[in-house]
């Protein structure tokens, strides 16, 4: 397979308009890129939920508020996630390396890997977003159709009905396969990651921790059943995985969205960032609690286009991103809330399972 590239022949001087512009912003408000007091508020307040709801987790006596607090603690590792580690692997969060690095780690702790992480999602996803054979998210949920380059098979007529029961299994894949056979690997899609060995004694290191933290200690600790413990482990991670994957849907996979393919020479039809803009898109940039609660990715075009951002800054500068597109003529696709969002999921979702390629 020809090594992926994009296009020389159509690139716009959009990107670096745009990239002035909000360039601009920052130097007229006086405002850092990175993290705010209000992105600081927003780290200890998912740090303390999710301490907090762990020790609920481990001092109940109860069955059922033992299962109330499994719920919490896997509500909490997702936003924890999202709001904090996301950033951190990204450098969004200070310009210095080693602050970035610490709330890093927090991901660890939770049982995935910043390093794997960082070429899945930082490498190679945001670079080739929704190319299939290159984007692994695109391929990430079994039994579901998710590309109109995927082969269609027929019990994807039923996908519509099935497919939200496979997002909970996000994480718990994470935890004890996906990192490892990446690992293995040495490989995201058509894209080769190196595997230092000290890679491999965090992965290994870490995984220990968070086996140790999740499921050796509450085995320890609480009186219940080993049975009863390992189910609310299993509803932790459900919580956890279905938070985490409906915002990827409603982010990428929804109607209007592309999936562009490269010629045979690997080339795709646009520049990056104009690639960007044809296959992802926002949902309820209006809510404040949704993007509270998102880690900003709700503001999915604003993230793709500058990573580098904390995302307590996309709310202002989505502004200039969609006034800039219109200029270019150029789509910026959001649902304006929520539920319309869904609907929009479930209408793509629909259409690949009857073998139709989305809205372009």
């Amino acid at each position: 397979m020809a090594a992926l590239k994009f296009s020389k022949q159509n690139q716009t001087d959009f990107a670096m308009v745009l990239r002035k512009r909000v360039n601009q912003y920052f130097k007229e408000n006086n405002i850092s890129r990175k993290a705010n007091g209000f992105m600081y508020s927003k780290i200890w307040f998912y740090i303390i939920g999710l301490a907090g709801s762990y020790a609920f987790l481990l001092l109940t006596g109860n069955w059922i508020l033992s299962m109330v607090a499994w719920i919490l603690v896997g509500l909490f590792t997702a936003l924890s996630a999202l709001n904090i580690c996301h950033d951190a692997i990204h450098g969004s969060i200070s310009k210095k390396p080693e602050t970035n690095q610490f709330f890093s780690n927090i991901f660890n702790v939770l049982g995935a890997n910043d390093y794997v992480w960082n070429f899945t999602h930082n490498i190679v996803h945001h670079s080739f977003t929704n190319v299939q054979g290159h984007d692994e998210d695109v391929d990430a949920i079994p039994f579901v159709r998710t590309s109109p380059h995927q082969p269609h098979k027929g019990y994807h007529r039923f996908q519509v009905f099935y497919a939200f029961l496979f997002y909970g299994l996000a994480s718990i894949s994470w935890v004890f396969v996906k990192d490892y056979v990446k690992m293995i690997k040495g490989q995201i899609g058509e894209t080769k990651m190196p595997v230092p060995r000290k890679e491999i004694i965090r992965l290994i290191s870490y995984k220990l921790v968070y086996y140790a933290l999740f499921l050796v200690i509450p085995m320890l600790v609480l009186p219940f059943s080993w049975m009863l413990i390992l189910a609310g482990f299993l509803i932790m991670h459900y919580v956890e995985g279905f938070t985490i994957g409906i915002i990827f849907m409603l982010a990428h996979l929804v109607d209007h969205v592309e999936f562009p393919m490269p010629d045979e020479t690997g080339t795709l039809e646009n520049d990056w960032a104009v690639h960007q803009l044809y296959t992802t898109a926002n949902f309820a940039q209006k809510n404040k609690l949704v993007n509270f609660i998102t880690g900003g990715l709700n503001f999915q075009v604003e993230h793709h286009l500058f990573p580098d951002i904390s995302h307590v800054h996309y709310p202002a500068i989505s502004q200039i991103v969609e006034q800039t597109a219109k200029e270019y003529n150029l789509p910026y696709f959001s649902n304006n809330s929520f539920f319309p969002a869904v609907r929009s999921h479930i209408k793509f979702l629909n259409k690949m399972g009857k073998g139709l390629q989305p809205a372009l």
